[in-house]
């Protein structure tokens, strides 16, 4: 995900402007087709798993070298016991812990191999590779009855027109071939597509490039890619989210690519829609069609100088509804729409993080998005996390949402400043019952250690009832430093 450099501290990651924003690059995503299944599952055992980044984590005395968590599902959820925690000096890893690597802080999930067992794709985008500075690397972690283990590189084909490999990732069927791809970005608006296939030699069926209209090189290039079925033709489509090309401040927008079973992403076809950071995509009405939910979280200028467009005190969603012909009809929903909980105030940033999921099995995708600067009861910063429930007719915002915080009765620890509860936020079944769970992140917790509270669906609702938080230390993540652990989920 996009962090606020406020959320992070000043570190040697991807910060780049977005209108004055200075933000971290990742991606978050839900969307289901034929082949990108909306849980991730390492083993397959029938469990949704997860994987959260930590990394700013300290690995062999190297600052910043970076890990990432799987978390593996059971019938009473994910727990820090079952888990395994990557670093580039994990045995089968391909490379080694070096500074400022971040490995682990962008990945994304599928099964690439076509064994029935989901991978992880892991990146360490400022990694040095052969005397490039900041060339990047992405690694696949191979799924297997026991998880995930040992590791393949999947070499950059274009070093020297770019840096950063690896600094966005997606994962879905973008030619409707029934096999996974993965989408690859770097500082350059060029965007690699592997398809058909990649093995665990690091070979793979075929290649091809998009170039959507964004701004390339630098600290520009897509800030996050988000892969879903938008026109319900069972085709992974994608959006793009980088810095305009036409304007004269650049601010950062989203372009929908759409998938096609002739060629793949057509990005002739790309069309512009509402702007925002964090993007997620899923059937929020239960008409077929993949509804595009965009965070835009940041508030109007009040300095005098210009606002990105549509900028709104506290924070905004946009939810541009799908169609047989893409993108349609937009709404948005703040915390003084309906009845949603809160009320917007400068620096909520609500619409930092979001994620969908189906929480009561009824069909319709629900959304938790998050407001990590929300203070509460005095405390700055503290963070919290609105679920909105899918219907017929799109989100419910007059009744039946539901509001967390770290002082809400059940959910573990309490509020402090600046733990950013709601940092990261991810709906995903990992007990098996059909039903989404609610994993939220708060990068801020003790000193930017970070943390991660699972909260269950109970059938019908988010419940505090076997909630649980997982530590740093508890999944084996270094303390040095700030690894901010829970920072960012697998897409």
């Amino acid at each position: 995900m996009h962090k606020h450099r406020r959320l992070v501290l000043a570190t040697a990651t991807a910060a780049a402007m977005t209108g004055g924003l200075l933000t971290f690059s990742s991606a978050t995503a839900t969307a289901a087709d034929s082949v990108h299944h909306h849980e991730a599952d390492f083993n397959n055992d029938g469990y949704g798993d997860a994987a959260f980044s930590a990394g700013n984590a300290t690995v062999g005395g190297k600052k910043e070298a970076g890990q990432i968590v799987a978390l593996y599902g059971s019938a009473s959820g994910v727990k820090s016991t079952s888990r395994t925690t990557f670093s580039q000096n994990t045995t089968g890893v391909p490379g080694g812990a070096e500074t400022g690597d971040h490995f682990g802080w962008i990945s994304a999930y599928g099964d690439f191999d076509g064994d029935g067992y989901d991978d992880l794709a892991v990146s360490a985008a400022y990694e040095d590779v052969s005397g490039d500075t900041d060339g990047g690397t992405v690694i696949i972690l191979w799924g297997s009855s026991t998880g995930l283990k040992g590791g393949t590189t999947l070499k950059d084909p274009a070093v020297s027109s770019h840096d950063r490999w690896g600094d966005t990732l997606a994962a879905g069927d973008f030619d409707g071939d029934g096999k996974e791809d993965l989408a690859v970005g770097t500082s350059s608006s060029t965007i690699y597509v592997f398809k058909k296939g990649i093995t665990r030699s690091g070979g793979y069926g075929a290649r091809y490039t998009v170039k959507p209209p964004i701004q390339s090189g630098g600290l520009t290039g897509p800030i996050n890619l988000t892969a879903g079925d938008v026109n319900g033709d069972d085709i992974t489509d994608l959006v793009v989210d980088g810095y305009e090309t036409d304007s004269e401040y650049g601010w950062n927008t989203n372009y929908y690519v759409p998938g096609t079973a002739a060629s793949g992403l057509d990005v002739s076809y790309a069309q512009e829609i509402k702007r925002g950071v964090i993007t997620a995509i899923g059937d929020v009405n239960g008409d077929g069609y993949g509804d595009i939910v965009t965070g835009q979280s940041w508030d109007p200028s009040n300095d005098g100088s210009p606002s990105v467009p549509e900028s709104s005190t506290g924070g905004k969603a946009h939810i541009v509804y799908g169609s047989e012909s893409g993108p349609d009809t937009a709404v948005a929903v703040t915390q003084d729409t309906g009845n949603v909980p809160g009320g917007s105030e400068r620096g909520d940033w609500f619409g930092s993080e979001l994620s969908l999921g189906d929480i009561n099995g009824d069909g319709y995708q629900d959304l938790a998005i998050s407001a990590p600067g929300e203070n509460l009861g005095g405390v700055v910063d503290t963070g919290a996390v609105t679920v909105l429930y899918g219907s017929a007719s799109g989100l419910n915002t007059s009744s039946g949402s539901q509001y967390f915080a770290q002082s809400t009765a059940g959910v573990p620890g309490g509020d402090e400043k600046e733990d950013y509860f709601g940092a990261e936020v991810k709906l995903t079944d990992v007990t098996g019952d059909g039903k989404s769970d609610l994993l939220v992140g708060a990068q801020g917790e003790n000193d930017f250690n970070g943390s991660l509270t699972y909260l269950p669906s109970g059938g019908t609702k988010i419940t505090t009832t076997g909630s649980r938080a997982l530590s740093t230390t508890s999944v084996g993540v270094s303390t040095d430093g700030y690894p901010v652990f829970g920072a960012n989920a697998a897409n």
